[in-house]
């Protein structure tokens, strides 16, 4: 919402136009907009003042107005509330409870355009007793700890696994992010490696009980994107669930598309909680993944990849 101008600066405006000047040429004068002027001056003429307007709230039905206390009251009961909605909460003297206490320290964050200088607004509860009591701010935008924009974290990966070695982060991304690509050094990429081991085993070890699955695809993917003598084959399963979402179910390393590598996948989707079998599976013609299917789930009836009717099995 924009601020209103000055008191003063509308008494300007008026008194040159009522000392002889046009509304044109008092809006020149003092910078402001010809039709500002001239709203001004008509508002002066008929209603003998020139004071803003209240700006916002609802001002044709009043019901905003009518609950105004008691939509105060639900902000001061949620623990997670905007910034905005923390300039509603007021000290009993009527002074703001939650005000700017300066700005932390300066830091670089990577961004995709190269390093920005940035730092935080920090914030002061005036009226915590404790530290229980007390109203935190977090910044969505900023993290406490960012070092890097999210879109360029999602780049770090799809980098290490296109073969880029933890050494060749900073030369690869230099011309993007500056001379020598600060933050990402062996030893930073290193330990984001180590996070990112540390995440995919959480999501493979993730409970299945609550999830179902109506339909499955199923496909091989060789990879050999770091020049090994022999390419590996990652096995990957991606289910439909009943509200037409389709999720990553899960894969592993398989040797070829055998019926163990198969097997193992499918086992140990059961294992976390899958217990209701898929309606269809939608595959190529490896026979490995048709048998493992039949022992696994053996009510699941199949479709080779690009049929329109499923086949029976």
């Amino acid at each position: 919402m924009a601020t209103s101008l000055s008191r003063d600066l509308r008494e300007r405006v008026i008194w040159a136009v009522e000392s002889g000047q046009s509304c044109r040429a008092a809006a020149k004068r003092f910078g402001v907009a010809a039709s500002t002027a001239i709203k001004w001056v008509s508002r002066w003429r008929s209603e003998g003042h020139a004071v803003s307007r209240p700006r916002g709230g609802d001002r044709h039905s009043h019901r905003m107005e009518a609950l105004a206390e008691e939509i105060l009251g639900l902000v001061e009961q949620t623990p997670d509330i905007t910034l905005a909605e923390m300039k509603a909460c007021k000290l009993a003297d009527g002074r703001d409870r939650v005000v700017r206490h300066g700005h932390g320290p300066e830091r670089s964050l990577q961004t995709g355009i190269g390093p920005v200088a940035v730092s935080r607004v920090k914030l002061r509860d005036r009226g915590a007793t404790s530290g229980a009591d007390q109203i935190r701010f977090t910044s969505a935008i900023l993290p406490l700890w960012a070092r890097r924009t999210k879109s360029l974290d999602a780049l770090l990966p799809a980098l290490y696994l296109r073969g880029i070695s933890t050494g060749d982060f900073q030369e690869v991304l230099s011309a993007l992010l500056g001379k020598e690509a600060p933050g990402l050094s062996p030893a930073v990429i290193s330990r984001l490696t180590a996070e990112w081991s540390g995440e995919y085993e959480r999501w493979q070890k993730r409970d299945l009980s609550a999830r179902r699955y109506v339909y499955v695809w199923a496909d091989g993917v060789y990879l050999q994107a770091r020049m090994e003598d022999s390419a590996e084959c990652m096995l990957v399963l991606i289910g439909a669930t009943p509200e037409g979402r389709k999720e990553l179910m899960g894969f592993q390393v398989g040797v070829r598309e055998s019926t163990q590598s198969w097997r193992e996948l499918l086992v140990d989707l059961k294992a976390r909680g899958l217990a209701i079998a898929p309606e269809l599976a939608i595959g190529d013609g490896a026979l490995g993944f048709w048998k493992a299917m039949d022992e696994v789930f053996p009510s699941t009836r199949h479709s080779a990849a690009g049929c329109t009717r499923p086949a029976t099995s």
